[in-house]
């Protein structure tokens, strides 16, 4: 079976952006990481060869690598493309930044994938905010979303109402404060589907009626150790079911996903992961699934 309403099955089709047309030169990086929160100035150079050995991950026979190219009405947060829209059987969901300074985002994705010849289902209208990272499939049928300070109950809503015409369920996770309104903080920092019955996560963080949710439809879970939540142990894309990629550095939840069960590849994202909070799934925006 074919479908986009997968966080887990192989990936058949996939846009990403690169670092060299996300973050353009080191003078765009340089005016550009201090407004967005960056942890650190990117090193454009470096950067680009990160994304170089990221996405030969994704270059075999068969996968359809799509690329978002430059466009001078967006800033260097950009290369995080999983953001801007939700892709759905029957349409992309364009979504409305809840991050001011990424407002332009899905307006330019939303024309590359028209360019694409890929239907688009609906938008996301202000007042209401939605951002990709705070989505997350659990089955075909099943959407978790994350009310958060990216994510309002506006948009909730209007995801409810282009959803659920398709007998899609939607769920909704009522996140904690965390570090405020500046911080990156989606339903996706504490939740990574890797398989239908397996998730990576980091429980301190996760409301106990949306985790005690993922234990009633059977989920086991792999708990990342506070000392590796923020250097993104969390954020781990399935390419397949438990075929896993993860940024370098976080060996415990490598370690406890190998035991159960999972194939784990890293990355070093010093450049393009962690001077700007984006790890692997938040870098890529996976299309169809075979699962």
């Amino acid at each position: 079976m074919i479908t986009c309403h997968s966080e887990y099955g192989a990936i058949q089709s996939l846009w990403i952006k690169s670092a060299e047309a996300a973050f353009t030169n080191q003078d765009t990086l340089h005016n550009q990481w201090e407004d967005l929160n960056y942890l650190d100035e990117p090193n454009f150079e470096q950067a680009k060869i990160e994304y170089e050995d990221f996405v030969n991950h994704f270059e075999h026979e068969g996968l359809k690598l799509h690329h978002f190219g430059v466009d001078e009405e967006v800033m260097i947060d950009s290369i995080y493309c999983r953001d801007a829209a939700i892709a759905t059987d029957h349409g992309m969901i364009i979504c409305n930044m809840g991050k001011g300074a990424r407002i332009n985002e899905p307006a330019a994705q939303k024309m590359a994938y028209e360019m694409a010849g890929i239907p688009i289902l609906g938008e996301i209208r202000t007042p209401g905010t939605l951002e990709g990272g705070d989505v997350a499939w659990l089955d075909e049928k099943s959407l978790a979303v994350g009310h958060t300070y990216r994510t309002n109950h506006s948009g909730i809503k209007q995801l409810k109402a282009l959803l659920e015409p398709h007998d899609i369920s939607v769920i909704v996770a009522e996140m904690p404060h965390y570090k405020g309104q500046s911080d990156v903080f989606h339903l996706m920092s504490v939740l990574s589907p890797v398989d239908h019955d397996l998730a990576v996560v980091y429980s301190p963080l996760m409301p106990i009626s949306f985790r005690n949710e993922l234990l009633d439809r059977g989920f086991g879970l792999v708990e990342v150790p506070d000392e590796e939540f923020e250097s993104m142990g969390c954020n781990v894309l399935a390419t397949a079911p438990r075929q896993c990629l993860m940024v370098a550095g976080n060996d415990i939840t490598a370690s406890r996903m190998r035991a159960a069960g999972c194939e784990v590849t890293t990355y070093d994202g010093a450049e393009i992961s962690v001077k700007g909070g984006g790890g692997p799934t938040c870098l890529t925006r996976p299309m169809q699934r075979e699962i």
